[in-house]
C-alpha cells in the first residue's frame, strides 16, 4: 500500500471514531410549574447563591479539600447571571431560601422534596466516576432536579467543569416554554 492510500485508510478509519461533544451525562430532568428563570436571575445576579454539597464524590479526598476545589469549577462554569457561588450558609441573605443542593452518590430513593428539606441518602460510589443529584430549592419546595454524572480522576479534572456547565444549563434553564402560567394561562 503506498502512502496517499494508508493516509486515505487511516483518515477513514478516524472517521469513524465518535467524538465526544460533552464531559458527561445528563439524566432527565423535572421542572415545578413554578420554575421560572427570570426569578432565578433576579436573585441571582450580583449576589452569592449558596450550594449545599452532600457526600464525597472522591472518597479517597479530604471532603473538605474537595468542596474548596469544586468551587473555583463551579464558577468557572456558572450560568449567566453574575453570580458568586458559595458554600458558606451564613451568606445566603434570601428571602426565601434559594438554593442549590448537590449530593454526591445520590440514593436511589431519595426525591428532591427530601433534599429540599435536607435529607441525604447514598449509595455506594464508584471510583473514578462523579455522580451527582442537583437539585434547585425555594425554600422547602424543589424547582428544578436532574442527575448527571462523568468519569472524573479528581476535582480538578477538566471533565468536572464541563458536567458543571452543560449541568447549569439544565437546572438553571431560561426557556421561554418553562415560564409558569399566569392570568389567562398563557405564557408570558
Amino acid at each position: 500500500m503506498n502512502i496517499s492510500k494508508a493516509i486515505l485508510a487511516t483518515a477513514a478509519g478516524l472517521a469513524l471514531v465518535p467524538t465526544m461533544s460533552s464531559a458527561g451525562t445528563i439524566g432527565g430532568v423535572q421542572y415545578a410549574s413554578q420554575y421560572d428563570y427570570r426569578e432565578f436571575f433576579a436573585i441571582a445576579d450580583h449576589h452569592d447563591f449558596h450550594v449545599g454539597l452532600a457526600g464525597n464524590p472522591f472518597p479517597a479526598s479530604d471532603p473538605g479539600m474537595v468542596a474548596r476545589d469544586l468551587l473555583p469549577a463551579m464558577q468557572a462554569s456558572k450560568p449567566r447571571p453574575a453570580l458568586t457561588f458559595t458554600t458558606d450558609p451564613e451568606v445566603q441573605t434570601n428571602q426565601p431560601d434559594y438554593r442549590l443542593m448537590l449530593v454526591f452518590d445520590a440514593a436511589n430513593n431519595l426525591d428532591s422534596k427530601e433534599v429540599c428539606n435536607g435529607v441525604t441518602r447514598f449509595k455506594p460510589g464508584q471510583p473514578g466516576v462523579l455522580n451527582v443529584y442537583a437539585v434547585y430549592c425555594r425554600n422547602d419546595k424543589p424547582l428544578a432536579e436532574t442527575t448527571a454524572w462523568t468519569s472524573a480522576s479528581g476535582s480538578n479534572d477538566p471533565r468536572v467543569g464541563q458536567l458543571f456547565k452543560e449541568l447549569f444549563q439544565v437546572v438553571f434553564n431560561d426557556s421561554p416554554a418553562l415560564r409558569p402560567n399566569v392570568g389567562d394561562g398563557n405564557r408570558n
